[in-house]
């Protein structure tokens, strides 16, 4: 065994591969014969498709076919099936239910309408602006105001109650009683979607950036026709996704359909500016928080009511107050969600979804009444913490959200704080402090691992698993290497691949949690099988008891004599000692399994120039054990970047006349670079929860943007008396009427 694999910091064992251009992604798979396809997107956002002239396009040499709804293939709809750990490795679940060119009718701008298949990209891309479509375009619902003036709100479920928030409320000495808005964020990963699909002998192959390659399968297969079996869906590299390729999009059941149509291989890559209006956003929220306390400063209620726009086409709940219910002690609590639609792409899961947006509200808040109550901030949190999941009467596995608070108010310097409002001063720069508590579910699914131990002194672990820039191939050859000794250069890790066993979708901060321990019994029964093998007749420790045997640093040992693993092999004729594991989810009935921390920010805001900037951000994140240091701080600080661009940048504009996006570019989407990185200090508290796994790790993805919103605005605050509710904070708002910039 390698007790020092765990917790360790190697370098990454793909790495290598990526730095090189060696690590082959979906958009650079090339097949013999392959064909190109590129979308006609719609230019309105509502109405109906009245003709389509291909005329033009089809002289376009190379062109093969132009595809659309009165040519298209009649494809089956996946059955909507509920999305939980339970469920996510034989549910078909699809982003935007309906199917590629159903019909004639438009949802939302940058739509696909039309799809033509040349033989080369700038052929299909060329042929596809000269697809003349003639619209009959009815009035669009822009945003969720437009939405709410217009239609009808739907419950959108998943809400809590317990006591009676509103009669506490109105007895209460101190009360708060605030909107907060956040606008559509868009994922914009660095690898944009793509797929490449071929049929063979009716079999359906395809590489695909997706971060569920079994999901993925499963739907293919409901909307073909065909098993399970029949699919295959390779992603051994993922660009990231951040919760975009997590289901089904159009352009995979168009290119799909494409290959199944011309008998050749067809890669679709999705343009970056239909990444804004057909892979999903995270939606617009409208968020109504009431909060009070008493004399003594403990929370007496919680209302947390929110509005999330959805699409026309699939209603999707942004789970606003999905922490809300739990994350402070408060007898009187009441957690509602609903939905309205408007005339845009059906939203979907962004990194943290709902906690991000509703976090932002609630922590905000928190500071609100922290003020009012004359706490401190960060005193205030430390006074109102829960001791038990009060919205399930559950104790917490484990919680360390105290210390994370104090350790981070240490480490950043809380203490020297002056609470006046502008205060603080460096040079001509006003500086704000903020702090928000982070909080993010921990869960873990079912999964299957298989793990070999090979006659030539390697090992092979084989998962369905991707990895999606997060360093899973690393810890599953840590995972490895601590329970047999060996070295990580002999370790071979394969994933993402529909065709290996069974593993959820990399999301939702579920993969460490659920695959790890399906490696370790695999790993354990690989050893298991080769001390059967070391007992048998011929073999080195013929006539003893495979229990009797240890297995150390590979190799096995009866305490008298010691023999390499291979030699066991090698003996009988065998390749190699193989172990299979599926391992369970998580239970329930018992505990309340999350991870917790806070973020402490440190903003500049220079009034000469109108600049404001995050310089300073210190985190203490409590999420079990931490299995590789390096790639969990790695991903925290990756969270907090988001944070920043959430708080400061990112919204998707729409025109509010006619619905259409109008910076959906990474021109004029604006995101934070790298002269936006403030100083960034991540505390990794370090806490085995061994009551959730083996390894007692939980998730780390998502805890890392949730709260950094308010923490933000909470310090803008702090250096100028502006409390912005409507994210992202700009400069605009803190030069506005203070009134105004808080509407």
């Amino acid at each position: 065994m390698n007790k020092n694999a765990i917790g360790a910091s190697p370098r990454r064992i793909d790495g290598r591969l990526k730095v090189t251009g060696a690590a082959l992604y979906t958009a650079d798979r090339n097949l013999p014969g392959m064909l190109h396809a590129y979308g006609v997107f719609s230019t309105i956002a509502s109405g109906r498709v009245t003709a389509i002239g291909t005329a033009a396009a089809r002289r376009v040499p190379g062109v093969v076919n132009v595809l659309h709804h009165d040519n298209f293939l009649r494809l089956y709809r996946a059955p909507k099936a509920p999305i939980s750990p339970a469920t996510i490795l034989t549910a078909g679940i699809t982003d935007e239910h309906r199917l590629p060119f159903e019909d004639a009718k438009v949802h939302y701008a940058g739509q696909f309408v039309a799809l033509v298949v040349a033989d080369t990209y700038e052929h299909a891309r060329e042929a596809a602006q000269l697809v003349k479509v003639t619209y009959a375009p009815a009035k669009a619902l822009a945003n969720l105001e437009q939405g709410m003036a217009a239609g009808k709100l739907q419950d959108g479920g998943r809400g809590h109650s317990r006591g009676e928030p509103a009669r506490d409320f109105d007895a209460a000495p101190v009360r708060v009683d605030a909107m907060y808005h956040t606008p559509v964020e868009t994922h914009n990963p660095m690898e944009m979607h793509a797929t490449v699909a071929w049929w063979e002998g009716g079999d359906l192959h395809l590489y695909e950036a997706s971060q569920g390659v079994l999901v993925h399968r499963n739907t293919l297969a409901q909307i073909f026709g065909l098993t399970p079996e029949s699919v295959s869906v390779d992603a051994p590299f993922i660009g990231s996704g951040f919760g975009a390729k997590l289901f089904l999009w159009p352009h995979s059941v168009a290119a799909c359909a494409a290959a199944k149509m011309t008998g050749r291989p067809v890669k679709l890559v999705v343009p970056r500016a239909q990444m804004f209006t057909t892979t999903g956003q995270r939606p617009e929220t409208k968020q109504h928080i009431r909060l009070s306390a008493g004399a003594d400063g403990k929370i007496t209620s919680i209302r947390h009511e929110s509005i999330n726009t959805t699409s026309f086409i699939e209603q999707y709940v942004e789970n606003c107050g999905g922490m809300t219910s739990s994350l402070y002690t408060c007898p009187s609590v009441l957690v509602t969600h609903h939905t309205i639609d408007v005339h845009r792409g059906a939203p979907t899961s962004m990194r943290a979804p709902g906690a991000a947006p509703g976090l932002f509200a609630l922590e905000s808040a928190i500071d609100e009444l922290a003020l009012a109550c004359q706490k401190d901030p960060v005193q205030f949190r430390l006074d109102n913490i829960s001791t038990r999941d009060e919205s399930t009467n559950l104790p917490w596995s484990s919680n360390h959200l105290r210390e994370a608070i104090e350790q981070g108010a240490r480490k950043f310097g809380w203490a020297r704080r002056d609470p006046r409002i502008g205060a603080m001063r460096v040079g001509d720069e006003i500086a704000g402090y903020g702090v928000a508590v982070c909080n993010w579910d921990a869960w873990r699914t079912p999964a299957e691992a298989r793990v070999q131990l090979r006659s030539d002194g390697t090992a092979s672990v084989i998962c369905s698993i991707q990895d999606i820039g997060t360093g899973t191939y690393t810890i599953a050859a840590q995972t490895v290497s601590e329970l047999t000794g060996l070295p990580f250069e002999k370790i071979e890790v394969k994933l993402g691949d529909s065709s290996f066993p069974a593993a959820p979708v990399s999301g939702g901060s579920w993969a460490t949690a659920s695959v790890l321990p399906a490696i370790a019994e695999a790993t354990r029964n690989a050893i298991g099988q080769l001390r059967t093998f070391a007992t048998q007749e011929g073999a080195p420790f013929a006539g003893a008891k495979p229990e009797s045997l240890r297995f150390e640093n590979g190799r096995l040992t009866d305490g008298k004599r010691t023999v390499d693993y291979p030699a066991v092999l090698t003996a009988q004729r065998f390749a190699s000692a193989e172990g299979h594991a599926r391992t369970g989810g998580t239970p329930t009935d018992k505990m309340s399994f999350m991870s917790f921390g806070s973020h402490f920010v440190e903003v500049r805001w220079d009034p000469g120039i109108s600049r404001l900037r995050v310089a300073r951000v210190v985190s203490a994140i409590d999420v079990g054990r931490v299995i590789n240091p390096l790639t969990a701080r790695n991903q925290v600080e990756g969270a907090i970047v988001m944070g920043v661009g959430m708080a400061l940048f990112e919204a998707t504009e729409y025109d509010e006349r006619n619905g259409i996006p109008g910076n959906n570019n990474y021109a004029e989407y604006v995101m934070p670079v790298h002269a936006d990185q403030p100083d960034i200090d991540v505390i990794l508290l370090d806490y085995p929860d061994l009551a959730f796994n083996e390894f007692g790790a939980r998730g780390i993805g998502e805890i890392g943007i949730t709260g950094f919103a308010a923490a933000v605005a909470n310090a803008v605050y702090h250096a100028t008396g502006k409390r912005i509710r409507d994210l992202p904070i700009t400069m605009e708002k803190l030069m506005d009427a203070p009134g105004r910039a808080a509407a």
